[in-house]
């Protein structure tokens, strides 16, 4: 019997430009299907039957290498990486392989709880560097003072370039209580980094009551459990009296679409469309909200460039099947989800197979949701993920707007 379990995921490891003219974001939103050999494994075993050309000159390849190479060959490494070589051939950069090591680092991040420093990163491809999208809250990664913005060079003086990304992920985890010496790039100057690993609990909500009875939520992810924090977090705000709510995306890469519509859910009426979905060879999927929701309020979004994924999707419901104000600046533009197939041996697959559009069926990918208010943060605070209340001009017009 095939093992199936669908999940819509975003990889914590983000692709991210950070420039004052052009910001570049690729998330992940993936379809989870645990699959036994009657599935995608089948397709993989008809293309190694069928493909004899490409199973021929891999051949003669290896014939090469093992007369010639001085050094040591190992054939899982060559296999992996062959493998790694002709999916990135495409060209697409959601579409990869994934070892059963980095399939085993996705499903420990997405249930938010890891051995590491505490930081999400990110992939430039202009540029091909890794980069600090923000630094988890008390992390070892905060509390050392890595910033927004960084460029990781080095880990345990280890080259990386942003290619390498799941690569320098894995280096940065480890046992809690050992070291890990990272090497960034501040404003064209050195520094380097001695932090201690730790067990880093991912919390995905945060909210606090703000002057006249407005409700504050921030979600920074939406890993497991997300949506279950966010209803435990309105509850207590609305014990508290609050009669109105700001919902704040910003810096919020995505995570668990499926997180993201049980939010949604609290806030839309039953039956009206919450996601509209689009495959290569099949009709249009219509996902509508299948109960009666909690939360009946004003609602103001906020949003900026780094929002992205699952975070889109969410502003878009709110928006357009809630009447929801957002505030702040175009969100990133990711509007296409991938299918992740595991394997028998561990390792996955992970195809761009569907678009995804917003209830009144505009377009997100390459276009994101323009905001109802374009707000600008302080030159100063921008690219800083925690702004002071006093100085957040976008939390602060969400708050005039919202009276």
């Amino acid at each position: 019997m095939e093992s199936k379990k669908t999940y819509n995921i975003f990889r914590i490891i983000m692709l991210v430009l950070i420039t004052a003219f052009v910001t570049f974001i690729i998330t992940a939103i993936s379809v989870y299907n645990y699959a036994n050999k009657g599935g995608i494994e089948k397709y993989v075993a008809n293309a190694k039957n069928e493909d004899t050309s490409l199973a021929a000159t891999l051949s003669n390849f290896k014939s090469v290498l093992e007369q010639k190479y001085v050094g040591e060959i190992n054939e899982n490494d060559l296999t992996e990486g062959a493998i790694k070589g002709y999916v990135a051939g495409l060209g697409d950069p959601y579409t990869e392989y994934l070892t059963k090591d980095e399939m085993t680092s996705l499903s420990e991040e997405t249930q938010g709880e890891y051995m590491g420093v505490g930081i999400y990163i990110a992939n430039n491809t202009i540029t091909n560097e890794i980069v600090v999208l923000r630094t988890i809250g008390n992390s070892p990664a905060y509390r050392a003072g890595l910033l927004t913005g960084d460029i990781i060079k080095t880990v345990d003086n280890v080259e990386y370039t942003g290619e390498q990304l799941n690569e320098a992920s894995n280096a940065m985890k480890g046992e809690s209580g050992t070291t890990v010496k990272i090497k960034i790039i501040r404003n064209g100057e050195e520094k380097e980094f001695e932090i201690k690993r730790e067990v880093i609990k991912l919390i995905c909500v945060t909210s606090k009551k703000l002057e006249n009875e407005v409700g504050y939520v921030k979600i920074s992810s939406f890993d497991g459990g997300c949506a279950e924090e966010f209803k435990n977090n309105y509850e207590e705000l609305k014990k508290q009296g609050i009669n109105s709510l700001v919902i704040d995306l910003r810096y919020n890469g995505g995570g668990l679409v499926d997180e993201a519509l049980n939010i949604a859910e609290l806030m839309v009426d039953k039956d009206k469309t919450m996601l509209i979905t689009k495959s290569k060879n099949a009709e249009e999927v219509i996902t509508k909200s299948k109960s009666n929701k909690i939360i009946d309020m004003p609602i103001v979004v906020l949003v900026n460039e780094y929002s992205a994924s699952a975070s889109e999707i969410l502003t878009g419901i709110l928006k357009e099947s809630v009447g929801a104000t957002v505030v702040g600046k175009t969100t990133y533009g990711k509007g296409v989800i991938q299918t992740v197939y595991q394997l028998s041996d561990g390792s996955g697959l992970k195809i761009t197979t569907d678009e995804y559009y917003t209830p009144n069926h505009n377009v997100i990918n390459k276009v994101g949701i323009k905001p109802d208010e374009e707000i600008e943060l302080p030159k100063e605070w921008q690219n800083i993920s925690e702004v002071p209340e006093e100085n957040d001009t976008q939390l602060k017009k969400a708050i005039e707007l919202i009276k």
